[in-house]
């Protein structure tokens, strides 16, 4: 079986003015790069429009047709950091309905893995509101999907994005069906994902926080990924993992204080690779959240589908946490292990 790709240039009609980071030209730059550096087979999905009542398996429906409200308008902006063009409406569907085949097809056998190239990104997106360049969830449509359609008990949703998923977190915190993991850089935008974020009711301790400071590695990440997330995901024993991949913590990205190379983006991908392979029958969605220097996308992204093609490189980076790590992981090891055998 081989790797999906989701691609579609019409990805670049969401436009929220210029100078924004959250810009067309990241697709395209994605692109040109899969045009000129994957050689390895694969298969290229064209993405189908969400259905408006998929979209409102997280969102409120009044929300859903208050961005619909927006279609043909110029520029309707949302909140400071997010606004809308003509066909916004209509690409952020085409985003989440891009996930939703990705999703299809690997629970059909079609294909074993996938990265869903789409925009606008979603991680921020809360049920009624807009935020962080963020319209639709796509990857909470994305898990709902494989619950209510496909019938799966457990979904991972790992989210390296620099920014905290905030949206996902909301989506599923007092559940015990998904598990949402994320890094992110703390303090920072949207403010949320302290470590005693845990979930409540049901879901108290399927949210696993891990914010930290700037400066981290390929190193750090590397731990924090075999030393917290595989013993987890290991322990909650995942049937599909998504993963809101974001590539703002790319050592020059403008956004980030994060130092990850590329080669630490295919140590990651290595390592979920490794626990779907052992846990969920190699069933692993990549979709795009963030990542707003160009070449930073290009080369992090290349590393990723070179892994998931089965073309990658074994990962040389030793998962060794300098101290400095392990004191500022501390909280989240006693905190996560009330509830997992870390």
């Amino acid at each position: 079986m081989r790797t999906g790709i989701v691609k579609d240039w019409q990805y670049m009609e969401h436009d929220m003015g210029a100078f924004h980071p959250e810009s067309p030209q990241r697709i395209e730059a994605i692109y040109r790069m899969i045009e000129k550096e994957i050689a390895f087979p694969f298969l290229e999905i064209k993405p189908r429009p969400a259905k408006e009542k998929e979209v409102e398996m997280v969102h409120f429906p009044s929300y859903v047709q208050a961005i619909k409200g927006t279609s043909g308008k110029e520029r309707v902006m949302l909140d400071p950091d997010t606004a809308t063009s003509s066909r916004s409406f209509e690409i952020a569907l085409l985003a989440a309905g891009g996930l939703l085949k990705a999703i299809d097809l690997i629970m059909q056998g079609k294909i074993r893995n996938g990265f869903a190239l789409v925009r606008p990104p979603g991680h921020h997106a809360e049920g009624a509101r807009a935020m962080g360049f963020c319209l639709f969830n796509n990857v909470a449509i994305g898990a709902e999907h494989l619950i209510k359609k496909h019938a799966l008990k457990r979904i991972l949703i790992v989210d390296w994005d620099l920014h905290h998923g905030n949206g996902t977190q909301h989506s599923f915190q007092k559940r015990n069906d998904v598990l949402y993991f994320s890094t992110h850089q703390f303090p920072h935008y949207p403010g949320t994902g302290y470590w005693d974020e845990i979930g409540a009711e049901d879901g108290a301790g399927f949210t696993v926080n891990v914010p930290l400071a700037p400066g981290k590695t390929d190193e750090d990440y590397y731990f924090i990924f075999q030393k917290i997330l595989s013993p987890i995901t290991k322990a909650f024993q995942p049937e599909f993992i998504l993963v809101s991949a974001g590539f703002d913590i790319y050592r020059n990205d403008p956004l980030g204080g994060m130092l990850v190379s590329d080669e630490g983006f295919g140590a990651m991908t290595w390592e979920l690779i490794a626990l779907a392979h052992e846990l969920c029958q190699d069933r692993l969605l990549f979709t795009l959240e963030g990542g707003y220097d160009l070449q930073g996308l290009q080369l992090g992204i290349q590393q990723v589908l070179l892994q998931l093609g089965g073309k990658g490189k074994k990962p040389t980076i030793k998962a060794e946490g300098s101290s400095s790590l392990q004191e500022e992981l501390a909280p989240v090891f006693k905190t996560q292990k009330k509830y997992w055998p870390l």
